[in-house]
This record gives structure tokens, sequence and C-alpha cells, in this order.
């Protein structure tokens, strides 16, 4: 399990609102502390779940002191919100591919709204399992 820091937030008149600093853009709110907390856990297991599926590397957590730096973060309140890891742990890798494919690999993956390592990802399990079917 690993463990990342949300930041609880509360304005007079809203719900108990979090944001996680090591995935800006990812927030939730709750009614309540305990509701906070559990849509917060929810929230980030959802995006991390979909960054496994589009083959994107998960950031390691971020140290309290370097969230806490930001002067930006100073006005929320540091919670620990733990998520369970069943993803696989991505690596990098090097490949050739001739730049024509790789200009027709980018196209459909960003219309397809992947990554490209998603898309390859996803290309090859594809291939894999039509490969098993036979």
């Amino acid at each position: 399990m690993r463990n990342y820091i949300g930041l609880i937030h509360k304005d007079a008149k809203s719900d108990y609102g979090v944001s996680f600093p090591d995935f800006p853009g990812v927030i939730s709110a709750g009614t309540d502390l305990d509701d906070a907390r559990q849509m917060a856990a929810d929230a980030l297991a959802f995006h991390l779940e979909g960054l496994a599926e589009d083959g994107v590397a998960i950031a390691e957590p971020s140290s309290l002191e370097t969230v806490m730096a930001d002067p930006d973060n100073r006005n929320g309140v540091a919670i620990l919100v733990g998520v369970k890891m069943d993803t696989k742990k991505a690596v990098r890798v090097n490949v050739t591919l001739p730049e024509d494919v790789l200009r027709q690999i980018d196209r459909f993956a960003e219309a397809k709204g992947l990554t490209r390592s998603g898309f390859i990802a996803l290309a090859a399990l594809h291939a894999i399992d039509r490969d098993d079917a036979a």
C-alpha cells in the first residue's frame, strides 16, 4: 500500500474538499471529514487505475516536507490517503520504430485519449490475446 498526501480544504459554506499535490487536478469532496477521507481514497484509486491502464508510470509519493514547502499547499490540512497498489510497476523501455508508424501511433492514441505508452501496451495485449485464442 502506498500513502499519498491529500490536502483537506474547507470554506465556511462548503463541503470538505481534498486535493492531491502529487496529482494536480485530482480532487474530491465529502460532507464531513470521514466522508471526505473515503471519497479521497476512492478518487485516488480511480485515478491510479486509469494511469496504470494507460501504461503511465505512477509517481512515488512526495514527502510531507516537499508538499508543505509549496506555499500554495499551506492553506490545507495534510492527511495520508492510502491506496492499495494492485498495479504492476511500469518499466521504461527504448524501442525503435519507423517514423511513419510512430506518427500513426501518436495520431491514433491521441484520438482515443491515450498516451503513446498506453496505446502500445493495449495493442500488445490485444495481439497476445488474439494469439492465445487461435
